[in-house]
């Protein structure tokens, strides 16, 4: 199950935050997606609201309430430290990557890309033997 010791950083970086449970509106949901009868029986879902700065979460990696209910407290604290440090998170970091990657090239740097790959192409074209040559 869970180490006190998480438990007890979590508490130490809530209070450092200055996130306390009474500013915390906790509701239990019943989850939703793959895990067929159970999911849909259980309410494993942990709803967190900070009430002073109006953010929200929504946990159901875990079957478990009780993990649920920590990694719902650990994701509170990342977005708090967010919003205080004015940094982007770790996610936000992989989307934007994502984003970057898949975007289409400007017109200049395909042509460029396109050049290179021409004059690779004629570097190797001189590598062939002479269809006429005998030794």
């Amino acid at each position: 199950m869970m180490r006190k010791e998480k438990i007890d950083d979590l508490d130490a970086r809530m209070e450092r935050l200055g996130i306390r449970e009474g500013d915390l509106v906790e509701k239990f949901i019943l989850g939703s997606g793959s895990g067929g009868q159970k999911i849909n029986k259980t309410s494993s879902c942990v709803y967190l609201k900070h009430i002073p700065t109006g953010i929200e979460i929504k946990c159901q990696r875990e079957r478990s309430r009780e993990m649920n209910r920590y990694y719902a407290r650990k994701e509170l604290c990342n977005r708090f430290e967010e919003k205080i440090e004015n940094k982007k998170s770790e996610r936000q970091q992989m989307i934007e990557k994502v984003r970057r990657q898949k975007r289409r090239r400007s017109r200049k740097s395909k042509e460029k890309m396109l050049a290179a790959k021409r004059q690779q192409s004629e570097k190797k074209s001189l590598r062939h033997v002479p269809k006429n040559f005998e030794p």
